[in-house]
């Protein structure tokens, strides 16, 4: 079995039957000398929840644990099926005389109705993400 995929946070809040985690992720300019400087340092926080009854409180350092294969599945969501449907579109509609212009700037426009549709049902796509900690 694949190692979980694992991030450190801070517990933010503590509910009945849920924890809600603060994970700070940073980019590549987390190493650099001047990140606190620099405009354009990736450092962003997200918050978790995770649901159940843990035995933590506020402040305390935690791991967050998520399946490799649900990573997998966001990787898919955000970029390679949005990728597939500009592509495949793009192809179709320079096969059938539209100009590249017109075919690129429709192609992009197909993403709007494609992560609108994203948006709506994100709720849905929220619950089939489990997370677990680790204390």
């Amino acid at each position: 079995m694949k190692e979980p995929i694992k991030h450190d946070g801070i517990v933010e809040e503590v509910g009945i039957n849920s924890v809600v985690v603060r994970i700070s992720s940073a980019s590549a300019c987390s190493g650099c000398h001047a990140e606190n400087l620099c405009n354009i340092s990736g450092k962003e926080d997200k918050l978790i929840s995770v649901e159940g009854r843990f035995d933590v409180a506020k402040g305390d350092p935690i791991t967050v644990l998520m399946q490799q294969s649900m990573g997998m599945k966001a990787v898919l969501l955000g970029y390679i099926l949005p990728l597939f449907i500009m592509i495949t579109s793009l192809v179709i509609l320079v096969s059938i005389s539209f100009s590249e212009l017109t075919a690129g700037l429709v192609s992009i426009g197909i993403l709007i109705p494609y992560f609108l549709i994203l948006y709506l049902v994100r709720n849905k796509i929220d619950r089939s993400f489990i997370f677990a900690l680790k204390v």
